[in-house]
């Protein structure tokens, strides 16, 4: 599965369940709970057990919508998280935390992971006071995060931090300088995910 561009409610609705938590997704989701299609309304009754096959791609493509990343970069974090010691799902999900446009998703300066990759790719976002426009950085922990000084009155930014109730343990946010700083590596129970990471090991296990 490519990085995502087209409707996110529509892609959401195929999964079952609301993976970029915005209210208007959510409100979609409750409305239309059946898959897309024209017979959409039909297959939440008719599905039945999946194979394992299945559940393991259907994590897969959850995890590389939620992190808006494509397969053959998911495929890549994979192999690096395999070489690391501990666990490889684990590993998995600490590595797509650390990327850049999720730690500015993460500390609210983006109201998605979408418009996140934007603000990164068009040079809106520094890192150490250095601008940086590669999504896919690996912040590492000590590392600060920051707006460019045209974007800390923009009304989106604005409405992100207003909708943003809290960052994760491991990421520290000032929102008076508008600052952001990784305090150390992410721990699984701290990433809220709603992902089952074995699956998609073994789904890479499976092809290996």
């Amino acid at each position: 599965m490519a990085s995502y561009h087209g409707p996110k409610a529509k892609v959401q609705r195929r999964f079952g369940e609301v993976l970029a938590p915005r209210p208007k997704y959510v409100r979609i989701l409750d409305k239309r709970a059946y898959p897309p299609g024209d017979h959409g309304k039909e297959k939440q009754f008719r599905s039945g057990r999946r194979s394992d096959y299945g559940l393991q791609l259907n994590e897969k493509q959850k995890i590389a919508f939620i992190y808006n990343v494509r397969e053959g970069q998911l495929r890549r974090y994979f192999m690096r998280a395999r070489q690391m010691p501990g666990n490889t799902g684990a590993n998995l999900l600490a590595l797509l935390e650390r990327r850049l446009d999720n730690l500015v998703y993460r500390a609210g300066f983006a109201v998605t992971i979408w418009q996140a990759r934007q603000m990164v790719s068009h040079g809106h976002i520094l890192v150490n006071g250095t601008r940086l426009n590669i999504p896919s950085y690996q912040v590492s922990p000590g590392e600060s995060i920051s707006l460019v000084e045209k974007m800390r009155k923009n009304p989106q930014v604005v409405e992100s931090l207003d909708s943003t109730a809290y960052a994760p343990a491991f990421l520290s946010v000032d929102t008076g300088t508008l600052t952001a700083t990784l305090t150390r590596i992410p721990e699984r129970g701290e990433i809220q995910v709603p992902v089952d990471e074995q699956l998609v090991v073994e789904f890479y296990n499976r092809l290996a």
